[in-house]
């Protein structure tokens, strides 16, 4: 490798590094200040990142929010994949809808609701946010099937599968507001005894 090269590689990686502090940092921020506390400014200091660094890869606040929400969706989804793994296969359903689950009261999941939140009354914000939502909310749906095994075409495999999200989704409301743990476990063995009932297996 010539030292061009090696200070290339260096830099790319200084790079990523840095984009990926400013990303955490925005996360942390929503999740700490919401909408309104989270300034680019803010961020910046956090993730210990001058602010020119930040405006070049990041023009605003809303690029810099979207892109860290984004991100670390992708993220949590690669962590859920990993527990997945190691789902037994007695008693499979309750212990996907705590994978489901999980997803919902994360740091992520709190930072993007202030995000979603912000949109409901800002056109400009609402654009990128919609298109975003989207995105996560179909490949949640279609990871959930996956999960359970299933064949959404078959019975109201899909509509199950609708209200298993809109389900753990609201639990996840909850919980930004208080610890909900315990009701949500009662909540989560009723729902999977249902799943187990209604659920028409491929």
């Amino acid at each position: 490798m010539t030292t061009d090269t090696a200070a290339r590689t260096t830099q790319g990686e200084r790079t990523r590094a840095m984009r990926l502090r400013l990303m955490e940092a925005t996360v942390e921020s929503l999740v700490e200040l919401g909408w309104a506390g989270t300034t680019t400014t803010v961020v910046s200091q956090r993730a210990g990142v001058s602010r020119g660094a930040q405006l070049h890869h990041f023009p605003s606040k809303q690029a810099l929010v979207v892109a860290a929400v984004e991100h670390l969706t992708d993220r949590r989804r690669d962590d859920m994949r990993r527990h997945a793994e190691g789902l037994p296969e007695d008693d499979r359903i309750r212990g996907v809808l705590e994978i489901l689950a999980a997803q919902f009261v994360s740091p992520v999941f709190f930072a993007a609701l202030e995000l979603w939140v912000a949109a409901r009354t800002d056109a400009g914000l609402r654009e990128s946010v919609g298109p975003l939502e989207r995105r996560i909310g179909r490949e949640t749906h279609a990871y959930a099937v996956e999960l359970l095994g299933i064949d959404e075409s078959r019975g109201d495999n899909r509509q199950l599968v609708q209200a298993t999200l809109d389900l753990v989704r609201g639990l996840g409301l909850a919980a930004s507001l208080s610890d909900d743990t315990k009701r949500r476990a009662t909540v989560l063995d009723s729902w999977a005894a249902v799943l187990e009932r209604e659920l028409d297996p491929s």
